[in-house]
C-alpha cells in the first residue's frame, strides 16, 4: 500500500508518494512559512501531503500512513517538538496532536536526520545493512543510527544527536553554545571558518581568486583549490578530514556499524573526500587492526532520503 512521506525544512516542505519498493512516485514542494507560527506550518504540512496525494490521483485516505520528518529535537512517541530552531524557534510544540486533526490516516513523526538514515538503509547506499551510522554535513552536522535493523532514538526519542558529541574539550564554540562539538569542527560552517582563517594567513593563496569568482567563501573553496595544488587549501582539507575521520572513528568504535554514510552538501566532493576519510579512519578506530573498520560511503539518495525514510518511520 502507498505511503506519504513529508520532509520539513526551514524553507520548504517536500512531500512524496512512496510505494512498497521505496520509490517516490510523485513529489511536491511548498513553502514552510515558519514565520507565521507553528499552526501555519502544521497546515502547510497537511496541505503538502494532500497536494502530493492529489497529484497522484488519490485521496489521503487511500494511504497507509503519513510520516513526517522535523528538523529539531522531538519525542516521536508523544509527538512533542522540544526544540526546532530552524522552524522559527519552536519550543514544546504539541505537533503530533495538531497534525492528526488535519490528516485522516495514522501519522508518525521523527527527526529529519533519523528519517534520512532510514531512507538510505531501506533504499540507498546502506541497503541491506543492519548497522549504520550516517552524518549529514551542512550548516550543522546531523546524524542518525541504525542498530540491528532498528532506528536508534535513545531515551524519549531525544538521542543520536551525533553532531553535538564533543570532539575537543574546551574547543571551538559550537552554535549550540557548548564547546568542541563535532559540529564545531566538521560542519560546512566550520569548514568555511577554517578556510577564511587560512586565506587571511596566506594572501597569495589561490583561494582568494576562487572566492572572488564564486562571490563567496563556501564549502567548495578549499576543496577545489586543493585539487589545483594550492598549499594552504591542501592544509585546510587535510586538517578538516582529520577532524572528520576522528569523529567517525569514535562513532565507529561506539556502534561498530556495517558502514558509515556521509550526506549533505559536502558529500558532493564524492571520492575526493571519501578516499581521504577511508585512508585516515583506521588510526581513529579502537582495535582497527583486529576487527577492521567500516567503509565510509557517500549517501546516494540526496534529498529523497528524508521523504522515503519518513514514509517508513513506523517500520524502523
Amino acid at each position: 500500500m502507498l505511503r506519504l512521506g513529508v520532509d520539513v525544512g526551514g524553507t520548504f516542505i517536500k512531500a512524496g508518494v512512496v510505494d512498497e519498493t521505496y520509490s517516490i512516485l510523485q513529489k511536491v514542494s511548498v513553502p514552510t512559512g515558519g514565520d507565521a507560527g507553528y499552526e501555519a506550518v502544521v497546515k502547510n504540512i497537511a496541505y503538502a501531503a494532500q497536494l502530493a496525494a492529489d497529484q497522484a490521483g488519490r485521496s489521503v485516505k487511500d494511504f497507509a500512513s503519513v510520516g513526517i520528518g522535523i528538523p529539531g529535537l522531538l519525542n516521536p512517541r508523544t509527538g512533542v517538538v522540544v526544540s526546532a530552531p530552524n522552524l522559527n524557534g519552536w519550543h514544546d510544540v504539541p505537533f503530533l496532536d495538531a497534525i492528526k486533526k488535519l490528516l485522516p490516516v495514522p501519522v508518525f513523526v521523527g527527526n529529519d536526520a533519523n528519517c534520512a538514515v532510514v531512507g538510505e538503509t531501506l533504499a540507498g547506499a546502506a541497503k541491506g545493512c543492519e548497522n549504520v551510522v550516517m552524518l549529514t554535513l551542512g550548516t550543522g552536522v546531523g546524524g542518525g543510527v541504525i542498530t540491528d535493523g532498528r532506528l536508534f532514538v535513545g531515551g524519549q526519542g531525544l538521542g543520536a544527536e551525533l553532531g553535538h558529541m564533543v570532539l575537543a574539550m574546551e574547543g571551538e564554540t559550537c552554535g549550540c553554545g557548548m564547546h568542541g562539538c563535532i559540529e564545531a569542527y566538521c560542519s560546512v560552517t566550520s569548514l568555511v571558518k577554517q578556510t577564511t582563517r587560512a586565506m587571511e594567513a596566506d594572501p597569495a593563496s589561490a583561494m582568494h581568486e576562487y572566492a572572488k569568482k564564486a562571490g563567496l567563501v563556501d564549502g567548495r573553496t578549499a576543496f577545489e583549490c586543493s585539487k589545483m595544488g594550492d598549499k594552504s587549501a591542501i592544509q585546510v582539507v587535510e586538517t578538516y578530514c582529520r577532524y572528520l575521520a576522528n569523529a567517525i572513528g569514535s562513532l565507529a568504535t561506539c556502534f561498530h556499524p556495517d558502514t558509515v554514510l556521509i550526506g549533505g552538501g559536502l558529500s558532493n566532493q564524492r571520492e575526493y573526500l571519501m578516499d581521504k576519510l577511508n585512508a585516515l579512519l583506521p588510526r581513529y578506530v579502537f582495535a582497527a587492526d583486529v576487527i577492521g573498520v567500516p567503509p565510509i560511503l557517500r549517501a546516494s539518495l540526496g534529498n529523497d532520503a528524508g521523504t522515503i525514510g519518513a514514509a517508513y518511520l513506523d517500520k524502523m
